[in-house]
């Protein structure tokens, strides 16, 4: 009981909101989701704890979106209120993933403008999802319903995520949770489960932190047959799969190898030579 009252009162001491708020920060300052600049989109925004914390964080040249069925009020705080989009509407209907998709769009780096054909994924650098069902108290509806928004919010993310970009959802823990976190592993270079401080000591919610989007259109234990068109600084030959750069050691301007994607990093890779097993 004194860790809810301990965030309770230092949410209402601070202004914050809910103390979810703190949920965000320390889940933030554990794996640095939410830069400068960033545009941010929040499902489940309401009342606007995260918001809050995300508006913080992005900036004068940021923006947050907030999503919820619930309207959100508009903040004391004029700075906080000029970095944030609220759109009302059901995470789960895919009207309103559009209308966030086309709010999204018209902002790059905090101004409303056209979105940039240089961004190789999409418009957002950051997704983040506090999204819960409405509790029945049969915890096993309650946490497949959880698991159904948190894929939600990551059907989500992927649409909107920039390379790169980064990616918090809540789910409680239970069945199928390991699957989920497999299919968000499969689109990050890597993930993240946490509880934050902040949590209830009886909650049951998980956080799942994907870091690094990965809009590569190769994945690590792929075998393309590819060209190397270039030598790095290091010596390494260079292929490009559809722009996307994969380095190659031991090979030369010219080849053409099957090779063997070793590791995926959003911007680039590393393959190993076949024929040189």
């Amino acid at each position: 009981m004194a860790r809810k009252d301990h965030y309770y009162n230092k949410a209402k001491q601070e202004g914050y909101r809910s103390r979810a708020a703190y949920k965000l920060k320390q889940l933030d300052e554990l794996e640095n989701v939410i830069d400068r600049g960033d545009t941010v989109v929040d499902l489940g925004a309401a009342p606007g704890g995260w918001l809050q914390v995300a508006a913080e964080k992005v900036g004068p040249r940021g923006t947050v979106i907030g999503v919820d069925l619930q309207r959100i009020k508009d903040f004391d705080d004029p700075d906080v209120n000029d970095r944030i989009e609220t759109i009302r509407g059901d995470m789960t209907q895919e009207r309103t993933r559009d209308r966030v998709i086309d709010a999204a769009d018209g902002t790059v780096d905090g101004a409303a403008t056209a979105a940039s054909p240089e961004r190789a994924g999409g418009p957002a650098d950051a997704v983040i999802s506090d999204m819960a069902p409405n509790m029945s108290g049969e915890y096993s509806l309650d946490q497949a319903r959880s698991l159904h928004l948190a894929r939600q919010a990551f059907e989500t993310a992927l649409s909107l995520l920039d390379t790169g970009g980064d990616f918090v959802v809540k789910v409680f823990e239970g069945p199928d949770v390991d699957e989920y976190r497999a299919d968000v592993e499969a689109e990050f270079q890597y993930v993240r489960a946490t509880s934050p401080n902040a949590s209830r000591d009886e909650s049951s919610e998980l956080y799942l932190i994907g870091k690094g989007r990965l809009t590569a259109p190769v994945r690590a234990g792929d075998e393309p047959e590819v060209e190397i068109i270039d030598v790095g600084t290091e010596g390494d030959g260079i292929a490009s799969v559809d722009g996307y750069r994969l380095f190659v050691p031991d090979a030369e301007e010219g080849e053409t190898v099957r090779v063997r994607v070793e590791d995926v990093k959003p911007n680039f890779g590393f393959a190993r030579r076949l024929d040189r097993d």
